[in-house]
């Protein structure tokens, strides 16, 4: 990816520098200068690539092809002990494992016992109010957390104690409250933004691959729809 991207990166310059482009180099809010070539890629790619602006009757066609994408995040009502290990340390980690495995047992038993067993071994500063993480939502938590919390039944204690980068949790799902649907307003310009980015990148690989062409490119099998686009 690396070799491809330095490849379509010398393709832009040289087509830059064939039709003269010579354009002043931007300094951003930051006092961050981009260099020469930057400046040209930039140049080059705002003469030859026209995007269109999505319009209205597309963006809302794209809403009511799409209704399950556009939903205010769920909220979930959480308690959870940590058992805080290294996923480096495998001899931690195995450590935490079975200590979070007997907690759970233990909770199967009487789980009113979790603010206890909280205070007792949480290495998570809610350990001082029992567990409780309050309410959550997407996004302030690790995925693999939030995974674990779609899986589980509200009201209940995870079966199995749920293992993230920062170590093994025993997790009580209190309370779910599902997201809703969006209205079509709150989204739209989120939508054209989208849109108008995926046009702007598909025609940058339809113009490359229209270079590559045009080019004797050796050593390197040069896909312009793979790997990262030249900055």
């Amino acid at each position: 990816m690396a070799a491809r991207a330095l490849v379509v990166r010398e393709l832009l310059l040289q087509e830059a520098r064939r039709i003269g482009l010579n354009p002043e180099p931007i300094t951003d809010g930051d006092g961050c200068r981009e260099s020469d070539d930057e400046a040209l890629v930039r140049a080059l790619v705002a003469r030859e690539i026209v995007t269109p602006e999505a319009d209205e009757e597309t963006c809302r066609r794209y809403f009511d092809r799409n209704r399950q994408m556009f939903r205010s995040s769920p909220l979930y009502a959480v308690r959870h002990i940590l058992l805080a290990a290294d996923p480096k340390d495998a001899a931690a980690r195995g450590r935490a494992r079975d200590l979070a495995t007997s907690i759970v047992r233990e909770l199967d038993r009487d789980a009113s016992r979790f603010s206890d067993l909280a205070v007792a071994h949480s290495a998570c500063p809610s350990r001082t109010v029992g567990g409780s993480l309050g309410q959550i939502s997407r996004g302030e938590t690790v995925p693999e957390f939030e995974r674990a919390l779609d899986a589980m039944t509200p009201g209940a204690l995870a079966h199995e104690p749920v293992e993230t980068r920062f170590g093994l949790h025993v997790v009580f799902l209190d309370q779910r409250i599902d997201g809703e649907a969006l209205p079509y307003e709150a989204v739209k310009a989120r939508i054209a933004h989208w849109l108008v980015e995926r046009a702007r990148l598909t025609a940058i690989r339809r113009y490359i691959a229209l270079l590559a062409g045009r080019a004797e490119i050796v050593g390197i099998d040069l896909d312009p729809r793979e790997g990262p686009m030249p900055q």
